[in-house]
């Protein structure tokens, strides 16, 4: 009976050392999953605030070109320098928006851990086409 208890002991030790240590590796993968959740979201607000500023920038370009360029005068306004510090304003903030999106997918591919459930990336609008909430601010 002595020898049972002794083994049912050392199995028990077995046992709740392999469960310390399944338990360690697991938190280690979540705090590393919550490492690399953190970035990605403190990087897609970033790309948020300048996709606002895209958009104010191509609201301030329509609405210059319309007051200060008549119909007939719009083909001049490409030599104009305010429009060409507004385009380049707009093209600045696009390769913003893609370098941001390009490190989001580095932090995905170092850690090793974008296999652990689906990435909830909004889709992208395609140039041209307003998204379903932009025409509600008139």
């Amino acid at each position: 009976m002595s020898k049972l208890w002794d083994d049912l002991k050392k199995n028990m030790k077995e046992w709740s050392n392999v469960a310390v240590e399944k338990a360690e590796e697991v938190s280690k993968i979540a705090v590393a999953k919550t490492e690399e959740l953190t970035r990605i979201s403190k990087i897609k607000i970033e790309i948020h605030q300048v996709q606002k500023d895209l958009e104010s920038a191509y609201q301030s370009l329509g609405h210059w070109i319309e007051e200060k360029h008549p119909a007939h005068a719009k083909l001049a306004l490409f030599k104009d320098d305010h429009f060409q510090d507004l385009m380049k304003r707009i093209r600045d903030m696009k390769d913003s928006v893609a370098a941001k999106e390009a490190e989001i997918a580095r932090i995905r591919e170092e850690s090793g851990l974008e296999e652990a459930g689906p990435q909830e990336e909004p889709p992208a609008t395609p140039e041209g086409e307003e998204s379903a909430d932009s025409g509600k601010e008139d």
